[in-house]
Order: C-alpha cells, then sequence, then structure tokens
C-alpha cells in the first residue's frame, strides 16, 4: 500500500499548536526516567559532602562589556594611542597602528578591526560611532541595514562610498574600531582612549568636511558632551578635526528605529550638499 502524501498545512496547524500548549522540545523514541536521574544526582551530591568535596562553582556568565580598565591602566593606555597615532605617516600605518594597539579591551572580543571604507580623498568624511554585528563580521563599517540606510542617503545628495573621485566619492570610519559587546554605544573611556586614532586618521585624510554620525563622535571631536538631536544640523569647526567644519547629524541606526526622524536627517544632507556646491557652512562656529 502506497503511503499517503503528507498534509503540509495540517503538520504546521499541529506543531503551532503544541508549541502554543507549551511543548519546547522533541521527545526521543526511548523513555527517559526523570526520578532515576534525580536520584542519581542526590546520590552523587551526598557523597561529595561526605567527602567534604566542595561543589565545582558555577561558570560566571558572560559579561556584557568589558571590565573598565583601573585609572593607571587607562591613563597609561591613552599615552600609548597617542604615541602610536603620531607615528602613523600613511592611513596603511595607522591602520596597522591600530591593529597593534593592545591597550582597549574591546580588542578581545572583536573578530575584526574595522579601519575604514570608501576613498580617502574624498572631500567628505563620515564618522560612526562603533561596528555592529555585520562590520565586525566583515571588517567595514556601515554594511549592515544601517549601512544600508546610509547608502541610500548618500545617493540622495550625489555621493557613494565605491566611488573613487573625490566629488562623489566617501570616506566612513567610526569612532571605535571594534565592536563593544550587546552593540552598545560607546562608553567615554573607550572614546578618550582612541580618540588619538580618530585624529590622526582625519588628519591624514585630510578632508574638507567631517559629517559625525550619532552622539559619540559628536561629543568626542567638539570635546563635549552633546544631545544629538539638538546638534543636528548645527555647524561648527572643531579642533580636534584639525578646525574643519563638522555637521553632526543622526546615525542612520536611530532613523531605522524612528523613521519620522529621516525628515531632519535629510535637511542635514541638503545643508552638506549646499556646503559641497560653494556655500559657506551656515552657523559655523
Amino acid at each position: 500500500m502506497d503511503p499517503q502524501p503528507l498534509d503540509r498545512p495540517a503538520l504546521i496547524a499541529a506543531l503551532l499548536f503544541q508549541m502554543e500548549a507549551g511543548a519546547d522540545e522533541c521527545i526521543g523514541a526511548e523513555p527517559v526516567d526523570r526520578f532515576a536521574a534525580a536520584a542519581a544526582a542526590r546520590e552523587a551530591a551526598a557523597a561529595r559532602a561526605e567527602a567534604r568535596a566542595p561543589l565545582p562553582k558555577p561558570a560566571a556568565p558572560a559579561a556584557l562589556s568589558p571590565k573598565p580598565p583601573a585609572e593607571g591602566d587607562a591613563a597609561e593606555a591613552v599615552t600609548e594611542a597617542r604615541r602610536l597615532a603620531a607615528a602613523a605617516k600613511t592611513l596603511d600605518e595607522l591602520r596597522a597602528a591600530i591593529e597593534g594597539f593592545e591597550g582597549c579591551a574591546l580588542k578581545q572580543g572583536a573578530r575584526n578591526t574595522v579601519f575604514a571604507d570608501g576613498d580617502p580623498a574624498a572631500r567628505v568624511m563620515f564618522v560612526g560611532e562603533a561596528p555592529g554585528r555585520d562590520e565586525d563580521r566583515e571588517g567595514k563599517p556601515f554594511v549592515g541595514r544601517s549601512g544600508q540606510l546610509l547608502d541610500r542617503m548618500l545617493a540622495a545628495i550625489g555621493l557613494d562610498r565605491r566611488s573613487a573621485g573625490p566629488e562623489r566619492g566617501a570616506y566612513i570610519t567610526n569612532l571605535l574600531p571594534w565592536r563593544p559587546a550587546g552593540d552598545r554605544d560607546p562608553a567615554s573611556e573607550e572614546a578618550a582612549m582612541l580618540l588619538a586614532f580618530l585624529e590622526r586618521h582625519i588628519e591624514l585624510a585630510a578632508p574638507e568636511i567631517v559629517v559625525t554620525l550619532g552622539r559619540a563622535p559628536a561629543s568626542a571631536l567638539f570635546d563635549e558632551s552633546v544631545s544629538i538631536t539638538r546638534a543636528r544640523g548645527r555647524w561648527r569647526n572643531a579642533t580636534r578635526a584639525g578646525g574643519r567644519p563638522v555637521l553632526p547629524t543622526l546615525h542612520p541606526a536611530y532613523l531605522l528605529r524612528q523613521p519620522a526622524e529621516k525628515a531632519k536627517a535629510w535637511r542635514d544632507l541638503l545643508s552638506l550638499r549646499a556646503v559641497l556646491d560653494g556655500a559657506p557652512p551656515p552657523e559655523a562656529r
């Protein structure tokens, strides 16, 4: 007798019903005596207690973020970062210096050092906050959903990170070269430690304009804590960016969470386009 064909919709409906009923594991073909297993565990525990053998300590849960360095260690790391950054004479040397820097605990949990993407000769340099999961995996900034949105934003004003010409090109990097666990925001200690690398990066790439994406890079370059929702769209000359005009705007990841804010980012992009076309940066100070 030929087997009856499987009724796929019925099987899926039955599976969904079992999940809603609380079934959360598959049942094997062989029965398992849970009472016997529990009894064996109690006997083993009693034997250890009798022998006065300490129970093994449970493994500590994985930390969501690296332990902050001691004050002295952090100061030494900042000094070392500044020394390495100052010694780099080219972008390739700067990349190697960052990859060789061991003072930041973020590096221990990262797959890749995320340095930059795009044309370093571009007129505009975009600085994000930190790599996410996709960026950590591929070793390039802004390659996930926020990167796709950023590419569309750039295309809307005639820029493209894949273009080799400085007029249409875009150069993209991050404040932090390593992904923070859980894709959290950069900590102030991390930003202070790695800022020297970003300053040198801007100096070597020598863009005409720097656009910061999100709160952290704006705060780092302006050397003060800023609210990005209030600071966005307001041009400023930043000493830590070599005195260049800096335009803070909203991070694409924020725009994905708050689509209604895209109109504000669009106004910022239009302001950037106007400056690239020859207009003076409005209200730059």
